[in-house]
């Protein structure tokens, strides 16, 4: 199976007064794991349904292969579709489901028993082929609709939160394999979610939407340890934003100098030659805690909220002197931790780890508002579905 090219140029769509999809620019190389991340209403799954054929561009176009097949109808496309409800036939069998497609295809009866077989050999399910979908459970439920998918060898596959139906546990197990099996059939994948974790566990490249807009572009790597901006930040992970201030003449080519409160800081990543209001963020596993005594550089007071067993870690909550609210994540080691409520103690904020980022003319309330607004909506949407 070999992938494919997928490139969007300036690709928008319209719905009356309202723009789902904004202007937006991608390029897709074969063979790639790439995701579409963003809250509800953001124009992820317009977008994939516009590759799919589901809907007509506005405006711009879609290659496939460098061919325009933005007014194709969608079995033109060499693309399929793996959908959240996988959509199968309740009176099929797994066999049967899987091979249902290949009849518009015009393969031929000879080989649809053996391709149904590698297919299912591919999603580990050798041996179902007489059961119908009720008796499956949900990961292998949507095993057989990948399987349906890749049976029709398309060049590129695209996955609309195929795992949103199931349960945590399940879901990560699946994470897992489904990035596996990418690798291993080299089709291209352009997969939609919400979800974070299955973002930056799968994805080769991600692109996170907000408002019909591309936010941020790159490496789960990038996008995560780089934000382009508060939105990005916050809502990719558990990030720890703060308003701030850039002193005067604190950018003059090494780390900005920002001023928290009463609090002066270096910053040695981000828009380090930002001026005026900022926003400073730093990831929880990056802050360290020290005893209220304790010097040294880039250090805050603060006290200890609350704390919050994970497992392997320890979530701790520290309001800082300056009123910010920080979260930071200590590792269980065994060790019993120095730290319960109401604990004083100097926050370490490492300049490399603190990234200046632009102000988008709100506050770090209002940024969080509307992001946990977006999640909440998502959570809520995947619920009732």
């Amino acid at each position: 199976m070999a992938g494919g090219n997928v490139r969007l140029e300036s690709l928008t769509k319209q719905f009356d007064d309202v723009t789902a999809v904004d202007d937006i620019s991608i390029e897709i190389q074969a063979g790639e794991f790439f995701s579409l991340l963003g809250p509800s209403g953001c124009g992820k799954t317009t977008t994939l349904r516009m590759v799919a054929g589901f809907e007509p561009p506005t405006s711009g176009k879609i290659l496939l292969d460098g061919v325009d097949v933005g007014n194709w109808p969608p079995h033109r496309r060499n693309v399929n579709t793996v959908f959240q409800s996988y959509a199968l036939f309740p009176f099929l069998t797994v066999a049967e489901n899987v091979a249902f497609g290949m009849k518009y295809k015009s393969v031929p009866k000879s080989e649809i028993n053996t391709q149904v077989a590698e297919a299912l050999a591919l999603v580990q399910l050798s041996g179902y082929e007489k059961r119908r979908p009720n008796q499956l459970s949900g990961g292998q439920q949507q095993r057989v609709a990948l399987a349906r998918a890749l049976v029709l060898r398309p060049s590129v596959l695209l996955l609309d939160e195929p795992l949103g139906a199931l349960d945590a546990k399940l879901r990560r197990t699946l994470q897992v394999e489904l990035g596996a099996l990418q690798k291993q059939v080299g089709i291209t994948f352009m997969y939609v979610t919400h979800d974070q974790e299955e973002a930056l566990t799968m994805s080769d490249r991600l692109a996170v939407m907000n408002r019909g807009r591309i936010a941020q572009l790159g490496t789960p790597d990038e996008v995560y340890n780089e934000p382009a901006d508060a939105y990005v930040a916050d809502f990719l992970g558990v990030s720890n934003l703060m308003d701030a201030r850039v002193e005067p003449g604190g950018n003059g080519g090494g780390p900005c100098r920002v001023r928290l409160g009463d609090f002066v800081l270096e910053a040695a990543a981000g828009q380090l030659d930002a001026t005026g209001a900022v926003k400073v963020a730093i990831r929880p596993e990056r802050i360290n805690l020290h005893p209220y005594e304790a010097g040294g550089a880039n250090r805050v007071p603060g006290m200890v909220e609350r704390l919050v067993f994970l497992g392997s870690t320890t979530q701790i909550f520290v309001r800082l002197a300056t009123g910010s609210a920080l979260q930071t994540l200590v590792r269980n080691d065994g060790a019993a931790l120095p730290y319960s409520q109401g604990t004083p103690v100097s926050v370490g904020l490492p300049a490399d780890s603190l990234r200046v980022l632009p102000d988008p003319g709100v506050s770090v309330a209002e940024i969080r508002d509307k992001t946990l607004g977006d999640q909440l909506l998502d959570l809520t949407s995947t619920t009732s579905s």
